[in-house]
């Protein structure tokens, strides 16, 4: 056929596949456009030229193909590490049968396979969560509170313990503990389980507004109201559960409002003439000594001591260092699957440096940290060097007092910032958070240029 040369190269131009040809020498004769592009060579280099002399041997089909004189189609094959294909094969013989080459035809799968493994290990990842929230379900209701510490594990006995009852609860413990937690698992655990749970953070709640976000308002109750008025925390709770945060930042003047709602339990909204009847379990938590504060006028003795039925302390995660691996290594999974990224693996080393750190925030600081790491270390493995930048005091035993002095400044600055988030600015809240004075506060602030 007069035009048969053309046909032929315009069609495997127009191939998307990769089209080689070699001859019975193994030298190359024919490299399509698609081959260079997915091989990185060009058709200058490759062409009459041993195809041996740019793969390694055992990774050409072409050659295995110039042997068994046999073809094969679509298997699959590495012919370099960061490469995939599926290829189909086949000898070539003359008019009178002599093999002269072969042909391969190449499909590039690369990324079909890298989407695949993706898929593959973030099914893997979900199907670990899924069991663990299976396993969380029959667990009850304290199994988001990890660890197997003596103290964790005594703090969620007598939780469980007092669920089952209507009392007051007081949980005491440290910023970032997981109080909320703890609040949530004695409501699941107590017979008010299927009402609401209504959780108020006396912290971050305006002076101005506490009495309308605890108590509601009717219609017309005053500018800007709703319509239709608004129903407080505490009538939303009827049946359920009150969990009143940072119980100690509540102004004096709705201590004594809060007091009288839980000894009456009625509740009147702002500009109303009828009570409401409700029926609540309060549970509060709190970082501050409130003992303390009553002593020094600031908190209501018999608020303190209608809240302080039972009392839960929850310990510091500084007192329960032998839950801190299985910590870290739950969040690792946690944020490596939010984040699509493969989960690092921990040297013991590394390991070491986060059970050897004083956490002042507690829980919270762990999670913050753990979700840098994996955000920051696209390594399979996380070093001691690694974590340089999160624990500065702890890679050198032998620091110098202003480097520590530094580090515990970077602590406070960042502690009073959090604060100041959470009360919305409230310098009054946030001082009483903190446990320092207002004058100090505002002192700490012009130092930090907050």
């Amino acid at each position: 056929m007069e035009h048969a040369l053309y046909y032929l190269q315009t069609l495997t131009e127009t191939s998307s596949e990769a089209i080689a040809i070699i001859n019975a020498a193994e030298e190359v004769q024919y490299w399509n456009t698609q081959a260079e592009q997915i091989y990185g060579i060009p058709l200058r280099e490759i062409k009459g030229k041993k195809i041996s002399q740019f793969f390694e041997k055992e990774d050409l089909k072409l050659l295995e193909i110039l042997e068994t004189k046999e073809p094969v189609f679509n298997v699959y094959h590495q012919p370099r590490p960061d490469m995939h294909v599926l290829i189909s094969s086949s000898p070539i013989f003359d008019k009178d049968g002599l093999l002269i080459g072969a042909i391969s035809i190449d499909q590039d799968i690369t990324n079909i396979v890298k989407l695949n493994e993706k898929l593959t290990l973030t099914t893997s990842q979900l199907q670990k969560v899924k069991q663990q929230a299976n396993w969380q379900e029959q667990a009850g209701p304290f199994s988001e509170i990890k660890g197997q510490s003596e103290a964790v594990q005594k703090a969620k006995a007598l939780a469980l313990k007092v669920a089952k009852t209507d009392a007051t609860v007081l949980i005491q413990g440290e910023s970032g503990v997981g109080k909320e937690l703890f609040a949530q698992g004695i409501h699941e655990a107590s017979l008010r389980k299927s009402e609401p749970f209504v959780p108020i953070n006396c912290g971050a709640i305006p002076e101005a507004l506490f009495e309308s976000e605890f108590f509601g308002y009717e219609k017309g109750a005053f500018t800007g109201a709703d319509k239709d008025g608004k129903a407080g925390k505490v009538e939303m709770a009827d049946g359920g559960t009150l969990f009143l945060d940072e119980i100690g930042i509540l102004p004096l003047d709705m201590q004594a409002k809060l007091l009288r709602v839980l000894q009456e339990k009625e509740v009147y909204r702002i500009g109303g003439n009828h009570s409401k009847k409700v029926n609540i379990r309060v549970v509060a938590a709190t970082n501050s000594d409130l003992k303390d504060m009553v002593q020094h006028g600031e908190f209501r003795d018999d608020l303190y001591y209608r809240l302080n039925v039972v009392t839960l302390n929850i310990p510091p995660l500084r007192e329960r260092v032998s839950d801190i691996p299985m910590l870290v290594n739950n969040f690792i999974q946690e944020y490596s699957i939010k984040y699509q990224k493969k989960a690092p693996a921990l040297l013991p080393s590394a390991l070491e440096m986060f059970s050897r750190y004083p956490w002042p925030g507690n829980i919270r600081e762990l999670r913050n940290i753990v979700e840098r790491m994996v955000i920051f270390n696209d390594q399979s493995s996380i070093h001691t060097e690694d974590l340089v930048d999160i624990f500065p005091a702890t890679i050198n035993e032998q620091i110098d007092k202003e480097g520590l002095a530094q580090e515990k400044a970077l602590l406070e600055k960042e502690r009073i910032k959090e604060v100041l988030i959470e009360t919305y600015g409230n310098k009054s809240a946030a001082a009483k958070k903190l446990g320092i004075s207002r004058v100090s506060l505002y002192k700490k602030i012009k130092e930090y240029k907050l």
